[in-house]
């Protein structure tokens, strides 16, 4: 199976995803482990792909969506972006109406 389709069954299996470095218990990097704290702050239940461990994934997301860096958190299939945008949005509020009606 190529990679995209991977992705696209992987976005399709949990409403709300989060690539990213390392895991929700043990991040490997800063931001990785901002947009945890985020999620966990709202309580939303999220799933949790750790890019580490899948290098095709990996560099396949990065054309996917345009997006070079990690984390990338999706809800519904669609990217919301990185860690600077998630903190962003939850600072506003936004975040927390976008996850709401996933709880």
């Amino acid at each position: 199976m190529d990679v995209t389709k991977r992705i696209e069954e992987q976005l399709q299996a949990h409403n709300v995803l989060l690539y990213m470095k390392g895991t929700p218990d043990f991040p490997q990097c800063g931001f990785s482990g901002q947009a945890v704290a985020v999620l966990n702050a709202i309580g939303a239940p999220f799933s949790f792909i750790n890019i580490f461990e899948d290098q095709e994934i990996r560099e396949g997301l990065k054309s996917y969506s345009n997006w070079p860096t990690f984390p990338q958190l999706y809800v519904k299939g669609e990217l919301i972006g990185g860690s600077d945008i998630v903190v962003e949005m939850y600072n506003s509020g936004e975040l927390q109406k976008l996850l709401k009606d996933l709880q």
